[in-house]
């Protein structure tokens, strides 16, 4: 017993200390492509009105911050990701399961879905800003738009691949299709369930600087735009690698989720 403990000790150690390598790798490999990006703009091997540098982007971030405006195009561009990522998830969900219930409505409305998943949604945005106006509610329901396509799409083929015998299983010992799908299809697809959630992650960035690019006066896609118009790069590639990090968060809490969904689903095995 007590070389059994040893032995999952040793093991936990050892996959500790693998984490612990792959992650001093990590920022091994970001601060060399910062080091060599800031020495390549100083010796001239790279423009850095073009691309900047990283002290280019310091000094935009010290200025941004200083005028006090920095948290406030952050929290407005987080708030608008989070609410039209929140949104697409929760109504992309019901709408899937809601074609999965009806075979009938989900065979009349494929063809439809896949045409609007093919289509470029920027091109709706003209209309949509005549629809609910030129603000929030025009960026949010752009983001609504590129997500909840690929979250119905990806949640229902999931909902579909769950094996039929199993199904056909349960309805002979009489289980009614509500029984099915609480105790059967929605476990079964707790994986789909969170790459859907980890797409619509980046896809609801994508979204929310799509529409602070046609209409936001706020917000880090509007700092984009904006400095893109004033030629003041510096503050273009501070913007992008704010939100690289704000995105890289929020991945990370459907990581988080996605671990706790796990152990959970285990304890009950």
């Amino acid at each position: 017993m007590n070389n059994f403990s040893l032995e999952h000790q040793n093991y936990i150690n050892q996959i500790k200390k693998n984490r612990r390598k792959v992650m001093s790798a990590r920022i091994l490999i970001l601060v060399a492509i910062f080091a060599f990006w800031e020495i390549a703009g100083d010796i001239g091997l790279i423009d850095p009105f073009l691309t900047s540098t990283p002290s280019r982007m310091w000094k935009s971030l010290v200025k941004i911050y200083s005028e006090g405006t920095l948290f406030k195009h952050i929290l407005i561009t987080c708030g608008e990701t989070v609410l039209g990522f929140i949104l697409s998830t929760i109504l992309g969900t019901i709408i899937a399961t809601l074609l999965w219930w009806s075979d009938f409505a989900s065979d009349v409305l494929d063809p439809y879905l896949v045409v609007l998943n093919a289509l470029p949604k920027v091109a709706l945005a003209p209309i949509i800003i005549f629809w609910v106006g030129n603000g929030v509610k025009a960026i949010v329901l752009v983001t609504l738009l590129i997500c909840i396509v690929t979250t119905i799409l990806g949640i229902l083929n999931g909902f579909r691949s769950v094996d039929k015998d199993k199904i056909k299983l349960l309805k002979t010992f009489g289980a009614t299709k509500f029984q099915i799908l609480r105790y059967l299809i929605i476990p079964a697809n707790f994986p789909t369930l969170i790459s859907v959630l980890k797409i619509n992650v980046g896809l609801s960035w994508v979204g929310v600087i799509m529409g602070e690019f046609l209409v936001a006066k706020d917000g880090l896609g509007f700092l984009i735009i904006f400095g893109g118009q004033v030629s003041q790069l510096d503050m273009v590639m501070m913007s992008i690698l704010i939100l690289s990090i704000l995105a890289f968060f929020m991945y990370q809490i459907v990581a988080i989720l996605e671990k706790r969904l796990v152990q959970g689903s285990s304890r009950k095995d």
